[in-house]
């Protein structure tokens, strides 16, 4: 069996809560009194191409809430959309052991609009144990597409059996897997661990 060298990580739902998902906007739209049966078709248009960086997030808000007057600002509902991000704080201490042990290539694969996903990045200092972050607003893709996947192997110059690729949706996996890559399909900390283990990841403390 091929010996893995990197490891491809989904960024919401498994290092940290997803960024701006249906919970987020369901939970704006009771705090700013919203309509969320509009707030929720609006954003199925206007989405993905935030994600796939072809509109800024102010341009999505004027799509998706700015289109009329409102009694707050901009600033006040980004500043909600950014506290909604939360560490998974065991899944996190995984990847930091994983890191630490300079064993593996650390990148990540993930869809987010540009400006949430520089604030993350940021915000829980992705960069300490990532080289390289394969966001949709970068690449202009969006996973469960080929070319996401197929871009971070060109430009990482790893074969798919040396990788694996972590994610919490099971279609994300399957396009991947589909690829030649190794997949887990993440829950929670303790059966990511166990899963790498049974793919022969080794960190630090094992």
């Amino acid at each position: 069996m091929t010996e893995v060298n990197a490891l491809f990580w989904d960024v919401g739902g498994v290092i940290l809560t997803n960024g701006w998902d249906r919970a987020s906007r369901e939970h704006a739209a009771r705090e700013f009194h919203l309509d969320g049966d509009e707030l929720r078709a609006r954003h199925d248009l206007a989405g993905p191409a935030l994600e796939a960086g072809q509109i800024t997030l102010d341009e999505y808000l004027e799509r998706t809430v700015f289109f009329e007057a409102r009694t707050f600002t901009r600033e006040a509902f980004k500043a909600f959309m950014f506290a909604e991000s939360r560490e998974h704080a065991e899944t996190r201490a995984t990847v930091a052991e994983l890191a630490r042990s300079r064993k593996y290539l650390m990148a990540t694969i993930n869809n987010e609009g540009l400006e949430l996903n520089l604030h993350r990045i940021q915000q829980f200092n992705l960069r300490r144990d990532f080289v390289a972050f394969f966001s949709s607003c970068f690449l202009g893709v969006l996973k469960p597409d080929p070319a996401i996947y197929r871009l971070a192997l060109q430009v990482t110059q790893r074969a798919p059996e040396e990788c694996v690729f972590i994610d919490d949706r099971a279609l994300n996996l399957e396009c991947a897997r589909r690829m030649g890559m190794r997949t887990i399909h993440y829950q929670n900390a303790p059966q990511l661990r166990a899963a790498l283990s049974n793919q022969g990841v080794h960190w630090e403390s094992n």
